[in-house]
């Protein structure tokens, strides 16, 4: 087993800390823990974990918190989690051949399934999101939102590889004062990143997922808007995860015309992308009148569409999506049989929908 350092930093999280910590003792990890300035009980917590604890004095820069921890490290390889991610699954062996097989100028990316709470109830998403990697190699930059980057010249474009490493993430579970207080306090360090260079849209795409997530729409979609009028490198992962959710915001704001105008002209840039095809789909559900059939052809295409990485399938998705254009056709069977399909893809919604949906058909007769 290749040692790995697992880097986290931290402050005020004594709800998440020792969730954060405890899965990870199961497993031959360094665990390194810096503090930005808690209040709270979070390092005495921490300290049943670990006695790797340090102090960092905040100074609104969460890179330079991240290179400090990195720079504690007693191995070359290390691991960067947040407090609010919890290790659920992982292979150690299938771990240590990915590492292995890799070279040490590539980047490996857990899965992360995130949870939020939103105006609608829950929601859930997946992601990839790189954080293993040799420490000689690589570094963070950006005062916010920070991406790893090759340490000799910044460049946030390499190779990378899946690892067999799943965390849940409830960040963005709270209160309404708590998102958006976190939201405020995320944006004031992305518009001194914007500030100090205008032209890079990734901040102007996570000013607009901080609006995003606080349900304030109508900035979320000025922000999106900004990034996408600059020039844009497609094979990023953030930029196809901005054209999903600029498409929902269009469709919360009552813009899906203007979507369906936006994204027609550019479909081929990213209808390889099951999430795409699927965000495709629910925008023709959401104009007016919705169109099921042809959201139900998107999902199709989702489907044949094969998945980037097993751990990025998006099948379970447009199943459930299948499920409610057929029940805006009126076909209750038909709906239920694709439920069903979803929740054995594992998707979360799907059995809670499916319930309401057997109610229905047995009111109905």
């Amino acid at each position: 087993m290749i040692p790995i350092s697992v880097c986290i930093i931290g402050k005020n999280e004594e709800k998440h800390i020792e969730k954060c910590l405890e899965p990870l003792t199961h497993y031959p990890f360094e665990i390194v823990y810096v503090d930005t300035g808690s209040t709270d009980r979070t390092k005495e917590l921490a300290a049943k974990y670990t006695d790797k604890i340090y102090d960092f004095e905040w100074i609104g820069d969460f890179s330079a918190a991240r290179n400090y921890s990195l720079s504690k490290a007693s191995h070359n390889y290390v691991l960067v989690l947040d407090c609010d991610e919890y290790l659920i699954e992982l292979d150690l062996d299938e771990l240590s051949k990915a590492i292995e097989t890799h070279p040490r100028g590539s980047v490996g990316s857990i899965m992360r399934k995130s949870f939020a709470d939103t105006q609608y109830g829950k929601n859930y998403s997946e992601e990839r999101i790189d954080r293993l990697f040799h420490k000689r190699n690589f570094h963070y930059i950006y005062l916010i939102h920070e991406q790893v980057a090759d340490i000799r010249t910044n460049y946030t474009d390499y190779e990378r590889y899946d690892i067999p490493l799943v965390v849940d993430h409830v960040g963005y579970i709270g209160t309404d004062d708590e998102k958006r207080i976190k939201a405020e306090r995320n944006n004031a360090l992305l518009f001194k990143e914007i500030e100090r260079d205008p032209t890079e849209p990734y901040f102007y795409f996570q000013v607009a997922q901080s609006y995003n997530l606080i349900g304030d729409y109508e900035n979320a979609y000025i922000y999106y808007k900004k990034a996408f009028e600059l020039p844009l490198i497609l094979d990023n992962l953030w930029v196809h995860v901005m054209a999903n959710n600029f498409i929902n915001v269009m469709v919360q704001t009552g813009r899906a015309d203007e979507a369906l105008a936006l994204y027609t002209p550019v479909y081929n840039d990213y209808a390889h992308s099951q999430q795409f095809l699927c965000s495709m789909g629910a925008l023709y559900l959401n104009q007016t009148p919705p169109q099921p059939l042809k959201a139900m052809m998107e999902f199709v295409k989702a489907l044949q569409c094969t998945p980037e990485s097993e751990s990025e399938d998006y099948s379970g998705m447009a199943l459930f999506s299948m499920g409610f254009a057929n029940e805006l056709l009126g076909n209750l069977p038909a709906a239920a049989s694709f439920l069903m399909k979803s929740a054995e893809k594992g998707y979360p919604l799907a059995l809670e929908k499916l319930e309401d949906l057997k109610r229905n058909m047995e009111e109905q007769g």
